[in-house]
């Protein structure tokens, strides 16, 4: 979801008593950043009395854990690719940019991966990675926030650099040297106390208190993730932006899906679930999980023994990489303009506070 994306309206999930229309609302949304205490909680009692025993038995990213890649991460990003696909009213109207995207993915990380090194393109997914988790959380309070526009991409972009350094210093720590690591912890705690500093003086731009709130749950989501990168919690410093940036996006399908299909189902995954009765609030979720967890768990394998009978060749990760990959790009794109005022999403996203 852009940072334009929200009008100067609140979000809630209850039924509007005078159409029936789900709305989504800031309470609830800034209700899932209680997550960032409960991280900070847990590394402090782990620090004070459990003697360091999360620390040495969490993994160093929630990646290593299969099962978090099948409740976080991939779910929303296929969530969001069954919501395209499955429209094709969505599908006629950003066929261009989705043909013009899947060309320039194909040559960037397909041709280009050839003589491009790796380190630069995983450092350049994981900036537009970090950028689309923090545009998405900073853009949805905007309208909140009611900042001028120099001030909210200052806060923008702070929050970003400031992501880019943690998010590169967890992932590619084993690749780093100990110079190299403590450079990044500078700067990234250069960046954090700016982002505070700015935080502070651009506070009284803020008129509302739900405002103000929401602007220092962002602060403190980049914040709150520095301070257990740098204590060596890692799988807690990504879990707090991942779980927050997730489920965010599912209020917005849920509430999209039921405001488009809850009278009239508009498509075949919609007119199955009626038949079986299934509420369309789970439909979705139900698919988009179900959907995650075969192609992380079995998708390899099975795309391996279809090409190893067709053509006695195995492609390795062509499914957990290359084509959860290619879907995870696709959503960073799509995501930036699909929710912006006036697309064919928006017609179905009502808000409230």
């Amino acid at each position: 979801m852009s940072a334009t994306s929200i009008p100067d309206k609140a979000l809630s999930a209850q039924d509007s008593s005078t159409d029936s229309q789900l709305t989504v609302s800031f309470r609830l949304l800034l209700g899932l950043y209680s997550i960032i205490p409960l991280c900070l909680l847990l590394q402090l009692f782990d620090a004070w009395f459990w003697h360091g025993f999360l620390q040495q038995n969490l993994p160093s990213s929630p990646k290593q854990f299969l099962l978090f890649q099948i409740i976080f991460g991939t779910p929303h990003i296929v969530a969001s690719s069954m919501l395209l696909a499955s429209n094709t009213e969505y599908l006629k109207f950003y066929k261009l940019k989705i043909i013009l995207m899947t060309l320039a993915i194909a040559m960037i990380f397909g041709v280009g991966s050839l003589f491009i090194p790796y380190k630069a393109l995983y450092v350049t997914v994981a900036a537009w990675t970090v950028y689309h988790v923090l545009k998405q959380q900073l853009g949805v309070g905007r309208s909140l926030y009611r900042l001028p526009d120099w001030v909210f991409y200052a806060l923008l972009w702070l929050s970003v650099t400031a992501g880019i350094f943690v998010y590169i210093g967890i992932f590619l720590k084993n690749s780093l040297d100990q110079q190299q690591l403590e450079w990044i912890k500078l700067i990234a705690s250069g960046l954090c106390a700016g982002l505070v500093c700015a935080a502070l003086l651009c506070e009284r731009y803020v008129t509302t208190q739900s405002g103000r709130w929401f602007l220092w749950s962002n602060v403190l989501l980049v914040v709150s993730s520095f301070y257990l990168f740098i204590q060596q919690y890692y799988f807690l410093a990504i879990l707090a932006p991942r779980l927050v940036h997730d489920a965010t996006a599912y209020i917005f399908y849920v509430v999209h899906d039921y405001n488009k299909h809850h009278l009239q189902p508009q498509n075949f995954m919609y007119r199955y679930a009626a038949r079986c009765h299934l509420p369309v609030f789970i439909v979705l979720p139900m698919c988009s999980f179900a959907l995650a967890f075969v192609l992380q768990s079995y998708g390899d394998n099975a795309f391996n023994a279809v090409t190893e009978f067709l053509f006695g060749v195995e492609i390795h990760k062509a499914i957990t990489l290359g084509l959860l990959g290619y879907l995870a790009l696709m959503h960073y794109y799509t995501e930036a303009f699909t929710w912006k005022q006036g697309s064919p999403y928006r017609r179905f996203i009502a808000f409230s506070k």
